[in-house]
């Protein structure tokens, strides 16, 4: 019984040990300040505007899809107050 133990406690302490020297082991980052970590991959420009990975959007398209989301929301918005008015409570989803 004695025996077991020994094992079971010899072989929990190399998984700590591997693992812990593992976590130790990656240092790939160069952090510019701490937690400023993100390096862009080889080859990826400076500046991404007019690069291949730009992605041109349409600001007549990005302003048109705005208004649509704020005239939504502003229509959910009366709703909800109409209903706290007439239950005299505030209920988030209202059909």
């Amino acid at each position: 019984m004695q025996s077991k133990n020994w094992l079971k406690h010899g072989l929990m302490g190399v998984a700590v040990l591997v693992f812990s020297t593992s976590a130790f082991a990656y240092d790939g980052t160069n952090c510019k300040e701490p937690g400023n970590c993100w390096e862009p991959k080889p080859g990826f420009p400076e500046k991404i505007a007019g690069s291949k990975y730009d992605p041109k959007h349409d600001p007549v398209e990005l302003s048109k899809q705005a208004r649509k989301a704020i005239k939504a929301m502003n229509e959910r918005n009366a709703k909800r107050v109409a209903n706290l008015k007439e239950t005299g409570q505030f209920k988030y989803d209202v059909k």
